[in-house]
């Protein structure tokens, strides 16, 4: 009875391995299936740069509101700074939070859309 015993157990761990592995493969699919809808629904480039534009204009030089501030012609690197200090709640806006949270802006980005706007004509040399 006793080798009996050991046979059985040693097989029964063995069925359970392969059960485990066997789930695993089969759910290997399932993963790779959802990692490619995060690929999917990740935005692009210009489409997180569309987003700004539907608040502070095309260019950054015609918000919406008054109280928007306007892009264009702003430092780069005042725009990427303002950027993440929404990003890390130190700036609070209500809008700008949930923006920069929903399009998941990286450093990158947020440098890149600091070019962008910085890049554009805004109101420089106002006194002249």
């Amino acid at each position: 009875m006793g080798v009996t015993t050991i046979m059985n157990s040693q097989n029964y761990y063995r069925l359970i391995l392969v059960l485990i592995s066997l789930t695993c493969i089969g759910l290997a699919p399932i993963v790779a299936a959802e990692e490619d809808e995060d690929e999917e629904m990740a935005f692009s480039f210009e489409e997180k740069l569309q987003s700004c534009a539907a608040c502070h204009g095309e260019n950054g030089d015609k918000p919406l509101l008054p109280e928007y501030p306007m892009l264009a012609g702003q430092y780069p690197d005042y725009i990427a700074q303002a950027l993440r200090q929404y990003k890390s709640g130190l700036r609070t806006n209500p809008i700008m939070a949930q923006q920069v949270e929903l399009l998941e802006l990286s450093d990158d980005d947020m440098a890149r859309l600091g070019q962008y706007f910085g890049s554009k004509p805004g109101l420089k040399n106002l006194t002249k």
